[in-house]
């Protein structure tokens, strides 16, 4: 055509329509030749002519209407009655079939009008071809259909949930159509097909799970509910828009898990008590994978939890508590409850139940609260009068000595004094531990009964990381002590080598300690033999040479002596203390002495007579004749030198019976204490000034809660010794409002 002919409107839309059908034939699946670029190019520039010619020839607006009309006319007559007749999965594939041939005529028609696109509709400010096209189809056939297509895609759902094999092809290009006609957001998907597809969903599961928690155990019904869960999760990936997948999830979660969580839970011989006594790992796994998806869902869980672990405590307590009985009434000695295994299996137990933190429960912080305040509950209670702290601190004395009950390995005693020092944080009363440990590791070192120093000063830094430098200063103290005394103790035997003249007599190891690290020991004023007496003074002579500026303050109740006593048969080597040798050393000066005498002599109370000679006379090795030869000391008995004794051994060890060291324990705590709560009253007091009773009493529990748990009626007692020793004072108008006093 020449382009200095006008083009008539019928002229040219006739042209243009025999372009148009011939499209038309190519997608109803005609043998039609398909376009060859010539043909493309004509039917372009008929367009470009009809729409660039001067008015009245300037056909733009109506060539529009005609684009729109080509769709309308062949959507109503053809594509309508297509799919009218078709339903179910046929339908689906005209639907589709139908989608994809009106996407094409859309590319080729908006070509062939591709002028009118860039230059009229820009102009005028209208909506692209391609953008009128799909409305066009929106609004003819998905308008009508649309609830129709839903049910058939929903239906192939189904049959796919219930075990059939469906074509998910089909339905993944059925489903995106609904987020095609959207044209970029997701309005239509979700009001044609999403909401529909969540509600059938959830009545689908909700049918389902009403069934399974009847007739499935928890784990299996889990099982089920995690298969489901997953294969929700495929169809997203399959076939649905990825916008669906929190939605739809979060909805089976609800229907499966939500609804009859408590039911799941407490299901009898296999709810959540259930598999924690018979140690189901990968169902507790199960569990809390399943329940850390849903808002909440694993509050019940630790709940459960906490139970089950602080029932496990208590019965461990009362089986040490029973024990303790039965040892009490076979009237046998009933020694350190520790001996019954019972810290052992507490750490058994933490072992046991922080792996299932740790595994099962992801390190869940939720499951590490109900783990400590399960501990809590039963680390806390006192057994058979031995607090849980005294238990600890004799549980790790037991490991740290010499000779202790079980043999371990270095490794093994590492990892076990790590799961002490763990053990304690749930103990409120860290300072009653201190104390009795302190106790024990002066024994450990003085008496040379410590293992390994390493392990000592290991389990030092696991405290003191724990607790704080001020929990561990005094023990550290101790260690250093130790390691001074023995260089001490080198300088003093190098003293008497240069002083040949200041011999003691006799071998004689001092250890020097500093009083503030260690426990406070009775210094009694025990009348030394002479022997002894010129060890003491050569001794002070080399401190002397020293320092002037330190008094010693000598603590025979601690030491140790090696004498020899001759006996008819053998001489046998005893190793007593230094209140027993003194005390048979006055059998060399005297056949015989009476209770009175000795204690005369000895310059000691009666407590400390009655436990030297009860060792002495009463007890395994009978060196002193008691007379009269019963089994108690009495003020009027009378003692003798056993020169008949023998042993088998030439060397023999004679223990004091041991003092229970408890109750000045807890005196010496109970006393710290008081001091810890003027302190931190006072601080408080000092930096805020003015604060009521409640909240003064609030931060006081506070802040000593990291070593004790003080009671609000001892803080009360406290502020009132406080206000009365002028350090507070108390509102005139307010009884409850303290002032500090500067």
């Amino acid at each position: 055509m020449s382009k200095l002919k006008v083009i008539k409107l019928d002229e040219g839309w006739a042209f243009m329509e025999t372009g148009i059908n011939k499209l038309k034939r190519i997608l109803d699946g005609h043998d039609e030749p398909q376009f060859k670029s010539d043909d493309y190019m004509m039917l372009y520039t008929t367009i470009y002519d009809m729409c660039t010619q001067k008015a009245p020839n300037d056909y733009s607006s109506e060539l529009h209407d005609k684009y729109k009309m080509a769709f309308i006319e062949y959507l109503t007559s053809t594509v309508l009655p297509s799919l009218s007749e078709k339903h179910d999965e046929f339908l689906l594939r005209e639907f589709v079939k139908r989608w994809s041939n009106h996407k094409v005529m859309v590319r080729w028609l908006s070509r062939f009008f591709n002028y009118l696109d860039r230059y009229y509709l820009y102009r005028k400010n209208l909506s692209p071809l391609k953008e009128e096209g799909i409305v066009i189809f929106r609004n003819l056939v998905y308008d009508k259909l649309c609830s129709k297509v839903c049910a058939a895609a929903l239906s192939l759902i189904d049959q796919e949930r219930e075990g059939e094999q469906i074509d998910r092809a089909l339905l993944k290009n059925v489903v995106y159509i609904f987020v095609e006609v959207g044209m970029g957001g997701l309005e239509y998907y979700e009001k044609g097909f999403e909401s529909s597809m969540i509600h059938e969903t959830s009545e689908y599961y909700s049918r389902k799970a009403s069934k399974w928690i009847l007739e499935y155990s928890c784990p299996d019904y889990m099982l089920k509910a995690e298969e489901c869960i997953q294969r929700e999760h495929d169809r997203v990936n399959h076939y649905l828009h990825t916008s669906s997948e929190a939605k739809l999830i979060k909805n089976v979660q609800h229907q499966l898990l939500s609804v009859y969580q408590t039911e799941l839970l407490e299901k009898e011989h296999s709810g959540c008590r259930a598999l924690l006594m018979d140690d189901k790992i990968d169902d507790l796994s199960r569990m809390y994978r399943l329940f850390s998806k849903i808002t909440k869902g694993l509050d019940p869980v630790s709940s459960v939890f906490k139970q089950h672990v602080t029932a496990e405590g208590i019965a461990l307590v009362k089986q040490a508590e029973d024990a303790a009985s039965n040892k009490k009434a076979e009237k046998r000695d009933v020694v350190g409850l520790q001996e019954q295994g019972f810290i052992k299996k507490i750490i058994e137990l933490h072992d046991k139940y922080l792996a299932y933190v740790t595994g099962c429960f992801m390190n869940h912080t939720l499951f590490h609260k109900a783990l400590k305040e399960a501990f809590e509950v039963f680390c806390n209670k006192v057994i058979c009068g031995s607090s849980s702290a005294e238990l600890l601190a004799t549980f790790s004395d037991n490991i740290l000595k010499k000779g202790g009950s079980e043999k371990l390995s270095d490794e093994a005693i590492e990892d076990t004094l790590e799961k002490v020092v763990k053990l304690l944080t749930y103990i409120s009363d860290k300072d009653l531990f201190v104390e009795f440990y302190r106790k024990k590791l002066a024994r450990r070192l003085l008496f040379d009964k410590s293992a390994n120093v390493e392990h000592e000063r290991s389990i030092l830094t696991k405290l003191k990381q724990q607790c704080g430098g001020q929990f561990t200063s005094k023990m550290e103290g101790m260690l250093t002590d130790l390691a001074l005394a023995k260089e001490n103790q080198s300088q003093f035997t190098e003293y008497l080598a240069n002083n040949k003249e200041v011999s003691p007599g006799m071998d004689l190891a001092v250890t020097v300690l500093t009083t503030g690290f260690w426990p406070t020991y009775k210094s009694a004023d025990l009348n030394l033999p002479e022997e002894m007496v010129k060890c003491v003074e050569v001794f002070k002579g080399f401190y002397e040479t020293k320092t002037k500026h330190r008094l010693l303050t000598w603590v025979y109740s601690l030491g140790t002596c090696n004498i020899n006593g001759k006996f008819d048969t053998k001489t046998v080597e005893l190793i007593v203390t230094t209140y027993q040798a003194s005390a048979l050393l006055l059998f060399n000066l005297s056949e015989r002495l009476s209770y009175q005498e000795i204690m005369t002599q000895l310059n000691l109370s009666d407590d400390d007579v009655v436990r030297i000679l009860h060792s002495l006379s009463c007890a395994k090795y009978k060196i002193l004749i008691k007379e009269p030869n019963t089994k108690t000391i009495s003020p009027t008995d009378y003692f003798e030198f056993n020169s008949k004794f023998t042993d088998k051994m030439r060397r023999i060890k004679i223990p004091l019976p041991p003092v229970d060291e408890k109750k000045k324990v807890v005196e010496d705590v109970e006393k710290d204490r008081k001091y810890a709560i003027d302190a931190t009253i006072v601080r408080v007091m000092k930096s805020r000034k003015v604060l009521g009773h409640q909240q003064l009493v609030m931060e006081c529990v506070e802040q000593l809660g990291h070593m004790f748990k003080p009671d609000v009626r001892a803080i009360k007692k406290r502020i009132e010794d406080l206000i009365n020793r002028d350090y507070l004072e108390r509102d005139k108008d307010n009884a409850n409002l303290f002032r500090y006093l500067a």
